[in-house]
């Protein structure tokens, strides 16, 4: 039996039976609440971040296209934010919102400008060096637990994938990974160590900028350091920790969904002997049903307006709903699933500030290698605990496991050589 959703805030009409995007029922079955939700309030929601902070959460397939194709009325720059006097200093979500001079939050000609150097800096990348990176960072990583038998495939294996692929591509040291990956979660998980998270990730970032600009190299940040865009130092200290945190987290909740997926779904028992066929299939299908960003920080209203039925006012948050739009039964086959072979979920956003598309090729060649890889050398793959028993992150923002304990008959190593 399900938790109803809270009572009316008392004083506040337009957040009646707002929904927590936090606690217990939240960690467990966003899913749940966003099917109420929808039930309740039709495609646009009235919901409550940690601090009572409230927002309106997008979760209409089509409202959401409306909302990121129309910058004019929804705009990035959360200076518009009009609950700022009331948010504390200290709130544990302030760094996902805080306006800061990034691509993230730029608008117009000068969004069109960042976005134009972010996007030629990743398509510079060669997609046989990054896929044949992806296997040596993929053997590495298995080599240090093939032969244990044992493994938790989040924190040893998808977490530091993408992220040892990314270090190469901007130029980092890959000793710097773990200190790269705390920082990530602290600052996405919303905790007491957000604020500490983000500013350790912008002095990495700095100290990678200033080397580059030094000695550049055959990577992403000396290739940003000298485009026609004239982008600065801090411009591109600020684009890189966006990149860093927009190419990491979601790619590696991806793999550990995608993972989780095949080993409690029989669908897929195929592909856990050794075979690939599903493995497109199954990255697919996590991001319809669990995709990792599964709501995101978001829009905010520049005039009075109505949104689904709702009355947004000027300065509103508008929240990026991509699992409820994925969930949205008007983009599902009758019986609630989604079509086979079908990419059109929202998982990577839509508009001029979705995820460019070298990005999400990129990403699609970490994730897929990244499974292969383990599959090829680990064919007897298991989960070790009931699927009951994994626990998801206490995020508003992604959907993923704390941990994915595996089982499997030991293995030796590769032989290679990583560097």
């Amino acid at each position: 039996m399900t938790e109803p959703l809270p009572s009316p805030p008392p004083g506040c009409p337009a957040h009646r039976a707002a929904a927590p995007l936090y606690g217990p029922r939240f960690q467990t079955d966003p899913g749940g609440i966003y099917r109420e939700l929808r039930a309740a309030h039709g495609p646009v929601a009235p919901v409550e971040l940690p601090g009572g902070v409230p927002a309106w959460l997008v979760i209409g397939y089509r409202e959401l296209q409306l909302v990121t194709s129309q910058p004019k009325l929804f705009g990035r720059d959360s200076t518009r934010w009009n609950a700022w006097p009331s948010i504390a200093e200290d709130w544990p979500l302030r760094p996902m919102m805080a306006p800061v001079p990034s691509i993230l939050y730029a608008e117009g000609a000068e969004h069109q400008r960042r976005s134009a150097a972010i996007t030629d800096a990743l398509a510079a990348v060669d997609p046989y060096e990054l896929k044949t990176y992806c296997e040596r960072a993929a053997d590495r990583l298995v080599d240090e637990f093939a032969g244990r038998g044992e493994a938790d495939l989040v924190a040893e294996y998808a977490h530091r994938m993408p992220l040892l692929v990314l270090c190469w591509m901007l130029g980092l040291e890959a000793g710097q990974v773990p200190v790269l990956i705390q920082a990530l979660v602290d600052m996405l998980d919303g905790g007491a160590a957000a604020q500490q998270g983000a500013q350790r990730l912008l002095a990495i970032m700095l100290e990678l900028v200033e080397s580059k600009r030094a000695q550049p190299g055959a990577d992403i940040t000396s290739r940003l350091l000298v485009h026609p865009a004239g982008l600065t130092d801090d411009e591109v200290m600020r684009d890189l920790r966006v990149l860093l945190i927009a190419g990491h987290q979601p790619t590696a909740y991806w793999i550990a969904n995608a993972l989780r997926l095949m080993l409690t779904d029989d669908r897929f028992a195929a592909s856990l002997s050794g075979g690939r066929r599903s493995v497109s299939q199954a990255l697919t299908e996590a991001l319809w049903e669990d995709t990792p960003t599964q709501n995101f920080a978001g829009r905010w209203a520049t005039r009075d307006t109505q949104l689904g039925g709702q009355k947004i006012a000027a300065g509103d948050m508008v929240l990026l709903g991509f699992a409820g739009a994925n969930a949205d039964p008007s983009v599902r086959q009758p019986n609630g699933a989604a079509a086979e072979g079908n990419h059109a979920h929202m998982s990577f956003s839509h508009g001029e500030h979705r995820c460019p598309f070298p990005a999400q090729e990129a990403a699609e060649v970490i994730a897929g290698t990244a499974i292969e890889v383990l599959l090829d050398r680990l064919p007897d793959l298991r989960l070790a605990v009931a699927e009951s028993a994994l626990v998801w992150r206490p995020s508003a923002w992604v959907r993923a496991l704390v941990a994915l304990p595996v089982g499997f008959t030991p293995a030796t190593t590769s032989g290679g050589v990583f560097g």
